[in-house]
């Protein structure tokens, strides 16, 4: 039966009805057959007749989305050259409109020129780390000869230790008072160095780079003239930008309100500037710059990613803010690693707040120096206080992430941004309120225990000039300014920041408008030569009183609460010595900047009005023995002072 041919066929043949089960496939095919449908009465030639004439009404619209389907097929298989044109057409119509602009008024185009020479730096950087990176690691890594890199490291450390005992001694020779500074920074470096928690285990490598990168970064903008204009030139920008929130603001307050109120005229700065943070962190740009900056301190210091990317990111954001960047690698870092995070945070200051001290008329180009300088000044000292002792899980950076936020665009991120900033806002205003009615309250009860034994005028600013005095000499404050800078710092480390950095606004305003240096025994105003020496301590993160209350970080890491809270008050005291340190730094560098006042032409003129520069040249005459000056030029200096000339 196997070999039956007719058998097999027979097996497998397809027949209309099989055990009493209708198949349904053999009658589709018989109905083919004879030329019908199953259930239709019509022929196959009619069936096919009908298809040939509906064919065009069924097939019309896809043959006339043919040739758009062909030029989408196309558009994906060169995308990337018409990316490419594209590009290059951006390029050369930008290219053409810088060159007409700087043509046209170069000044005017400043800005603009900057900018693109910044992105043209920043991309060919990009290209030559992809095309010779590896080439220049292994030059500079050299894997075979690790005694000669051990010992090329030694004659490096030994030159630049030279080099700096020798620019001190040739610096300082013209003026030795830079020399109070110095001792400064070796007083608060010893202190730190005695309160460290393992001070056998100390990376002196970290301590060292760090306080020589900051030492780089202020020569960079306080000595050298490039620098110094670059960062005028930028604080200057800072503050034109500021400026747009004036049309926000009159248009919610009123221009009146915005002109004579506090609260309306510096809060909505930190709303502005909440904005626009929140939108370059959406883009990319913000993360970037950190990367950037934490790289540099990374390799020269040898410390881990993720407290390099905090303390970068302190630069620009504030300490509530910038664990967010490693808030998934908080919980696994070390003591010492965290310690430097909120070191960071208690040093530095958030951007948004910048803007509202430039609109007090601190100089800003002081303001940023100070902010750039603390990051490497606290990653130093962090490692000082508390040493590395594990083994920490991030000495790399592969494998890290920053984040981008929740918002899906910009609008979302720029109205998030301005959102967050209400809160602190709100804090902001509330704690002024509360501790000026402190402070006046504190004045009031020491006055009145200073009357009961005949001690008059005794103020909380009073005690603090006199205990913070030895602390703001050797910062580099002369010592006639000594009582009032002394007086600056106390408020800011009991008080708030915000009353201090105000304080220090109503000096200022009162040197420029010529008042009167000495009025009784009180001075009315710091030096002129030393200007930029307590904005550094100022600048520090947030309230001293908040860490007292909750060490920051916790509430994203619960778990690590009791780590947190025991190194919390460490943190906050390696904060505060980083913005003295920071302020020493800046005392050995600073030189008095300007050309010399005419004051004999000056003072023969019209004078409407005082100011420092005839206040300083009426104090020369007054004092002047040699009949130079001009009966009308001392004439004019007596309708401003009172002298005994005069009478």
């Amino acid at each position: 039966m196997e070999n039956d041919p007719s058998g097999r066929r027979q097996s497998i043949s397809l027949t209309p009805v099989a055990k009493g089960l209708e198949n349904m496939g053999a009658d589709f095919l018989e109905s083919l057959e004879e030329g019908q449908l199953p259930g239709s009465d019509l022929s196959a030639t009619e069936i096919r007749s009908n298809w040939i004439k509906a064919a065009p009404k069924r097939f019309s619209r896809w043959r006339n989305l043919q040739p758009a389907l062909r030029a989408r097929s196309f558009c994906r298989e060169h995308m990337q050259l018409f990316r490419w044109i594209s590009t290059g057409l951006l390029c050369t119509a930008f290219a053409a409109f810088l060159l007409v602009a700087c043509l046209l008024d170069f000044q005017r185009a400043l800005a603009l020129f900057v900018l693109t020479c910044v992105v043209l730096t920043f991309l060919g950087h990009r290209l030559l780390k992809r095309l010779l990176g590896p080439k220049l690691r292994r030059f500079l890594k050299p894997q075979d000869h690790p005694r000669l890199l051990l010992w090329v490291k030694r004659v490096l450390a030994l030159a630049a230790f030279l080099g700096l005992v020798l620019w001190l001694s040739l610096d300082t020779s013209r003026r030795p008072e830079q020399l109070v500074s110095f001792a400064g920074i070796c007083v608060f470096i010893a202190l730190l160095f005695a309160c460290s928690k393992h001070p056998c285990a100390v990376s002196w490598r970290a301590v060292s780079w760090g306080l020589g990168l900051q030492f780089v970064l202020g020569l960079l903008v306080i000595r050298t003239e490039p620098g110094f204009i670059a960062f005028q030139w930028l604080g200057e920008q800072i503050r034109i930008f500021l400026s747009y929130t004036e049309a926000g603001s009159s248009f919610v307050f009123g221009e009146a309100l915005v002109k004579d109120v506090f609260a309306f005229q510096v809060l909505p700065i930190i709303v502005f500037f909440s904005c626009v943070i929140s939108v370059l962190y959406h883009v990319g740009l913000m993360q970037w710059v950190i990367l950037k900056i934490a790289w540099l301190m990374q390799v020269t210091m040898d410390t881990t990613a993720t407290e390099t990317l905090s303390v970068a990111g302190n630069i620009f954001v504030s300490q509530t803010e910038a664990p967010l960047l490693i808030r998934p690698y908080l919980a696994d870092m070390t003591l010492s690693e965290v310690h430097v995070v909120m070191t960071g945070g208690y040093a530095t200051i958030a951007g948004s707040l910048l803007g509202a001290y430039i609109s007090f008329g601190i100089d800003a180009t002081s303001l940023i120096a100070a902010s750039v300088m603390a990051a490497p000044c606290a990653l130093a000292l962090s490692k000082l206080v508390y040493p590395e002792v594990e083994e920490s899980k991030f000495r790399r950076e592969e494998g890290m992430k920053l984040t981008y936020g929740d918002a899906q665009n910009l609008i979302e991120a720029a109205s998030t941004g301005a959102a967050i900033s209400v809160k602190v806002v709100a804090n902001i205003a509330a704690n002024l309120i509360a501790f000026l009615a402190v402070l006046d309250f504190i004045n009031a009860a020491l006055s009145w225990l200073g009357d009961m034994v005949d001690v008059q005028g005794l103020s909380f600013q009073v005690i603090c000039s006199y205990i913070l005095r030895p602390v703001a000499f050797l910062m580099g404050v002369v010592w006639e300014d000594c009582p009032v800078v002394a007086e600056l710092l106390g408020i800011k480390l009991f008080l708030n920041e915000f009353v201090a950095y105000q304080e220090l606004s109503k000096y200022k305003q009162r040197r420029l408008a010529g008042v009167e240096e000495w009025v009784g025994d009180r001075k009315q105003w710091i030096s002129v030569s030393v200007p930029v020496l307590p904005v550094p301590y100022l600048w520090q993160g947030d309230d001293t009183a908040q860490p007292l209350l909750r060490a920051p970080g916790t509430s994203m890491v619960p778990q690590r609460k009791s780590d947190f809270s025991q190194i919390v008050l460490r943190a906050l005291f390696t904060g505060a010595c980083v913005s003295l340190v920071n302020a020493c730094m800046a005392g050995i560098l600073y030189v008095p900047r300007g050309a010399e006042v005419d004051c004999m032409s000056l003072l023969n003129m019209t004078l409407s009005s005082s100011s420092f520069e005839i206040y300083q040249c009426c104090r020369e005459a007054f004092q002047s023995i040699n009949p130079e000056f001009s009966p009308e030029a001392l004439d004019n200096c007596c309708r401003f002072y009172n002298h005994t000339i005069c009478a």
